[in-house]
């Protein structure tokens, strides 16, 4: 086999580079096409809605009037229900990723365990709700409250909260961990000050990015049956809710609720043009709080990122 020439090197490299220039042009239209649809939709929305966006709209509770129809019962609800999803998913999730990459034995239970847990992460999210509609409203007799959505929407995204805080332990190099053990330390007091502290931004933008799925959900809450027409908040703690009867700290858990997901259908299904305008106004909102929730995810991951020191 005859040496390579000069000439022929240099030509090789000419065409590897051309090739890496149309790739890199290709992922950029791509990328530029996907932001461009994006952009269009939501403001397409802010287009169509921009009249409703006052304080009003935000500050007003559900009505047949399209021009006096408001969101607060919506993102109130919304709110709450991703409080309480957050407090069911994010611990019960953490350590499951924890406990599964650090402690569990590789064994075919474990894998059998993985396996499922990749699975459940792509089932249809109204499996949960039916589900949910099974095990909370009527075996645990919760209702149709901010407890069992809380917990329909926490089952749904416990799977991403697991895989990603596995896949961001995972990343952590294996001298992190024999280092520590090397002088002395626990697997637990390794876990604790060194693999989940330099795994958090990894394991924060997949809580983030589960909790920003789960409040676009709407087939799961319309399962349990999330109510459409609100024009009351759960009670807040401590405050009389009728004479003599005070709300305790956790009454508002199972109050009847609705969600922002829920309202705007509720709005696209009327016949009346009007309310086609506070859906679009609704659904702005709805994106503004899921790209800010992303937004926070990205700066929160970079801040700790900044602050690790290996």
């Amino acid at each position: 086999m005859q040496p390579m020439t000069t000439e022929q090197i240099r030509s090789l490299i000419a065409k590897g580079k051309a090739k890496d220039t149309i790739f890199q042009a290709l992922g950029i239209f791509c990328l530029g096409l996907g932001l461009l649809v994006i952009f269009l939709l939501v403001g397409d929305m802010l287009l169509r809605g921009m009249e409703r966006l006052n304080l009003e709209f935000f500050t007003s509770f559900a009505s047949r009037r399209a021009g006096q129809a408001g969101i607060l019962s919506a993102w109130v609800g919304s709110l709450l229900v991703m409080l309480v999803t957050g407090l069911a998913a994010v611990p019960l999730g953490v350590a499951a990723g924890v406990y599964l990459e650090e402690y569990a034995k590789r064994n075919w239970i474990t894998d059998i365990i993985e396996i499922n847990i990749t699975n459940l992460a792509a089932v249809p999210s109204i499996v949960y709700g039916l589900l949910s509609l099974g095990i909370f409203v009527y075996a645990f007799g919760f209702g149709q409250s901010i407890l069992t959505a809380g917990l329909t929407l926490a089952l749904l995204i416990l799977p991403i909260v697991i895989v990603s805080t596995r896949e961001a332990i995972r990343a952590i190099p294996a001298m992190i961990r024999e280092g520590s053990m090397a002088v002395g330390a626990t697997r637990w007091q390794t876990c604790r000050y060194h693999i989940i502290p330099y795994a958090m931004p990894g394991i924060l933008t997949g809580v983030i990015i589960g909790l920003a799925r789960a409040i676009g959900e709407t087939a799961p809450i319309i399962t349990i049956g999330a109510l459409t027409f609100i024009a009351f908040l759960p009670p807040v703690p401590f405050t009389e809710m009728s004479e003599g009867v005070s709300a305790g700290l956790f009454d508002w858990v199972m109050s009847p609720f609705t969600v922002m997901p829920i309202q705007i259908f509720n709005w696209t299904s009327r016949p009346d043009p009007a309310f086609e305008i506070n859906a679009a106004a609704a659904g702005f909102v709805l994106m503004v709080m899921v790209l800010s929730m992303n937004a926070i995810a990205i700066y929160l991951r970079y801040k700790m990122r900044k602050n690790i020191k290996w």
